[in-house]
C-alpha cells in the first residue's frame, strides 16, 4: 500500500489554532505520509509547523457554509484547530488524517524513515545491552551469572536474549522453570544491591492451576536464590493482586507460591489497578483539566474524583515497601503479578529509584527504562496505541509507564537535589513512547523489535536526548549527587497534581522556564567562582 492512496486532498488554505496564548499561523496545509505541515508562506517570520501524525489520537470535524473546521487532540495532550478554506478539502484532509494516523504496520511508521542530520543508525543501540548490568552485578558478587537460555525467543517471547540469573541454576532448570511460569516469564535478576547482598527479581505468576501443581526446579531457582544472599537471608513475593484476585487466578491455571512448597519466603499482598481501571483514571483526569468553565471549587474536586493520585499512592507506596524489604530489612523481594509486563515493572523500576543512586543520573535513569521497560516487556505499542482522548474503545491501552513517570516526577520534587535530570526528560518521555520518530518504544518485545529490525534501521532515542544541546533542557541544575537511598513520603497530602504534564496545554504559560534558565546562570557562574549551590530540600522545585 503506498501513502499517496490514502491522501485524498494533498493541499489547503489552513489557520491553525494552538492553544490560549500561542498566535494563530495562517498558511498552506499539507498531508504527507507521516506529517501534517502549514508553511505560513515566503513572507511569513514563522517557520514551518509540523506535527507528526502518529500523535494525533482523535479527530472531530464540522463544516459550515464553505469552510470547516478540525480538531486534533494528540496523544501529548495538546488540543489544535484547523480552520479550513472548503468544505471538500475540510473531509478529504480529515478522512487523510484518521487514515495515516491509525495505521498498524511497525515497519510503515515514521522511524524507519527519519535520517536527521548528526545521527548514525545503530548510533547508542548498544548503551544499555543486558550485558552491561551483568558486568556491575559481577562485581558485587559471584552468586549470578549471565544466561541465554532465551536466545532464540522461544523459551519466554517478551523477555530479551540474555537474562541474569542464578549461577546454582542451569539452563535446562530454567526451561522447566519457563514452562511453569505465565507467558514464560521465570523469576530473573532485576537489581542487585550491595550493601545487603540481596536482590531484588521479577517474573509472571506460578501456573498452580486448581489441582495446586507444583514444579521443582522453580522451588530450587528461588531456594538459590536465597543461598546466594547473605546468610540467613529470608525472601517476600510481593504480589501485586489482591488476595482474591491470586486466589481466582487459579481457576483459570495461574495462581501463587504455596508457602509449604518455598520454604524461607512470604508472601504479600499489594494490590495495584492496570488495564482499564487505570486508562479511566486518566482519562477522567484529563477531561477534568480541559474542563475550564466550571468554578474553581469544583475543579479543585475533580483530580481527587479522578482517583490518578490514588495510583500514584498505591504505586509508590508498594515499591516503597519493596525497597524497604531489600535495603532496610535485608531481604530478597520477588515481584510478580499475573503477566509480570505492567505493575510488576513499575514497581521494581521505582524501588531501584529509591534504593540506587546510580539509576538516579541521567545515563543510569535511561538505563534503567531501557532495561525494566523496553527490554523487560513492556507492550508498549499495545499500551500506549492511544491516549487519553481517543473515541476508541479501549483494548489493552492503559497509562503504566506514564503513572512510573509521574511517581518519578513526585520523588523529584520531594528531593530537588537527587536526581539529575529534571522534568524535561520525563515529558520527553511521555511524549515519545506514544509516538516518536525514534525506534526505542516500537514494539512490545525485544523478539518483535528483531523481527522488524528496528535497531539496524531506525534511531535510537538516547542518541537523540544525548546530543550536548538538548542535556541543558534535560539536566536538573540543583543536582547533587546523594549515595544514599530516598525514603519519599507516600501520604496522599504530600502528592501533587503534575501541572507540567496536565496542564501544559491549557494554562497561560508561567515563567518557569524562565526561572530555570535563571537558575543554570547562577549555577554555572557559581561553579565559575568554584564554589557549589546549597538548596534546602524543603525548598519547592521551579
Amino acid at each position: 500500500m503506498e501513502f499517496s492512496e490514502l491522501i485524498r486532498t494533498g493541499r489547503a488554505q489552513a489557520k491553525l489554532l494552538r492553544g490560549p496564548e500561542a498566535p494563530p499561523l495562517r498558511g498552506t496545509l499539507c498531508v504527507t505520509g507521516h506529517h501534517l505541515l502549514l508553511s505560513p508562506g515566503p513572507q511569513a517570520t514563522s517557520d514551518l509547523w509540523l506535527l507528526l501524525l502518529r500523535r494525533v489520537d482523535s479527530i472531530q470535524k464540522r463544516v459550515s457554509g464553505d469552510s470547516g473546521t478540525i480538531t486534533l487532540r494528540c496523544k501529548d495532550l495538546r488540543v489544535l484547530q484547523l480552520d479550513i478554506e472548503g468544505v471538500e478539502a475540510t473531509l478529504d484532509i480529515a478522512r487523510s488524517i484518521e487514515a495515516l494516523s491509525s495505521l498498524e504496520s511497525v515497519i510503515t511508521s515514521f522511524p524507519f524513515f527519519y535520517r536527521p542530520k548528526g545521527l548514525r543508525l545503530g548510533d547508542a543501540w548498544h548503551f544499555h545491552p543486558p550485558e552491561r548490568y551483568y558486568k556491575r552485578v559481577a562485581r558485587e558478587t559471584n552468586a549470578w551469572r549471565l544466561s541465554e537460555v532465551n536466545g532464540d525467543f522461544s523459551l519466554c517471547p517478551s523477555y530479551p536474549r540474555a537474562v541474569i540469573v542464578p549461577r546454582a541454576v542451569d539452563d535446562d532448570a530454567l526451561a522447566r522453570c519457563a514452562r511453569f511460569r505465565q507467558g514464560g516469564r521465570f523469576p530473573v535478576l532485576s537489581y542487585h544491591h550491595a550493601p545487603s547482598g540481596t536482590v531484588l527479581l521479577r517474573s509472571s505468576q506460578p501456573l498452580t492451576g486448581p489441582q495446586k501443581r507444583r514444579c521443582a526446579e522453580d522451588e530450587e531457582l528461588l531456594r538459590a536464590v536465597l543461598a546466594g544472599a547473605r546468610p540467613g537471608a529470608r525472601g517476600f513475593v510481593l504480589d501485586t493482586r489482591s488476595a482474591q484476585a491470586a486466589k481466582q487466578a487459579r481457576v483459570t491455571g495461574g495462581g501463587t507460591e504455596a508457602k509449604a512448597a518455598y520454604p524461607g519466603w512470604k508472601r504479600l499482598h499489594r494490590p495495584l489497578e492496570r488495564g482499564w481501571p487505570l486508562q479511566e483514571s486518566f482519562v477522567r483526569l484529563v477531561e477534568a483539566c480541559g474542563d475550564l468553565e466550571q468554578s474553581m471549587d469544583r475543579w479543585l474536586s475533580q483530580p481527587e474524583a479522578c482517583h490518578w493520585l490514588a495510583h500514584v499512592k498505591e504505586a509508590l507506596s508498594t515499591a516503597y515497601l519493596a525497597a524497604q524489604g531489600v535495603g532496610r530489612e535485608g531481604a530478597c523481594v520477588l515481584v510478580h503479578g499475573a503477566e509480570g509486563t505492567d505493575s510488576t515493572l513499575l514497581v521494581t523500576s521505582l524501588a531501584q529509584l529509591i534504593l540506587d543512586p546510580s539509576s538516579r543520573t541521567i545515563a543510569g535513569f535511561q538505563e534503567l527504562v531501557e532495561r525494566e521497560w523496553i527490554q523487560a516487556g513492556h507492550p508498549f505499542q499495545l499500551r500506549c496505541a492511544h491516549s487519553a482522548f481517543s473515541h476508541a474503545r479501549p483494548k489493552h491501552e492503559a497509562p503504566t509507564f506514564l503513572l512510573f513517570l509521574d511517581c518519578v516526577w513526585q520523588l523529584g520534587r520531594q528531593f530537588p537535589q537527587s536526581l539529575e535530570f529534571g522534568e524535561g526528560l520525563l515529558l520527553a518521555l511521555f511524549e515519545h513512547a506514544y509516538a516518536s520518530p525514534f525506534g526505542t518504544f516500537l514494539c512490545s518485545s525485544e523478539k518483535e523489535r528483531c523481527l522488524c529490525e528496528v535497531r539496524t534501521r531506525t534511531h535510537s532515542l538516547w542518541s537523540g536526548l544525548n546530543q550536548p544541546k538538548e542535556q541543558r533542557k534535560l539536566r536538573n541544575p540543583l543536582y547533587v549527587p546523594n549515595p544514599l537511598a530516598i525514603w519519599p513520603s507516600v501520604e496522599l497530602q504530600t502528592l501533587r497534581l503534575w501541572q507540567g504534564l496536565f496542564l501544559r496545554w491549557i494554562r497561560p504559560p508561567e515563567p518557569s522556564e524562565v526561572a530555570w534558565e535563571k537558575v543554570w546562570q547562577i549555577v554555572t557562574d557559581k561553579k565559575t567562582e568554584g564554589c557549589e549551590p546549597t538548596v534546602s530540600a524543603s525548598e519547592p522545585q521551579l
